[in-house]
């Protein structure tokens, strides 16, 4: 079972359930843009922020890292990456993405 078409085409990914719940996973074929990534983090945090079929996420920071990189945002992926090198903040949750997307204007 998965969700797509629901969620923005274009993006290159789609919400898919396993045994221990939903996991997101990259589109074996079509185009993804190099923004894609990042969008699908901040489109399924905004999901969870206003409760529809979304309770909450968690992103590691080093995909996080890899998101941001991808989507040109140097500046966030550094800090992403320079707080989870030191372990200051491993997992990223809705709240954490979205306050990101403030902070560093994305």
């Amino acid at each position: 079972m998965s969700l797509t078409g629901m969620l923005e085409r274009g993006l290159g990914y789609h919400l898919e359930r396993r045994k221990n719940g939903f996991f997101s996973k990259r589109n074996q074929k079509g185009f993804v843009p190099p923004d894609g990534h990042w969008r699908f983090i901040v489109l399924c945090a905004e999901l969870a922020q206003n409760k529809l079929y979304i309770t909450d996420i968690k992103v590691d920071w080093a995909e996080l890292t890899i998101a941001l990189r991808k989507a040109h945002h140097f500046i966030a992926s550094d800090a992403v990456y320079s707080n989870g090198n030191k372990h200051i903040k491993i997992l990223y949750d809705a709240r954490d993405i979205l306050n990101l997307k403030t902070t560093y204007s994305l």
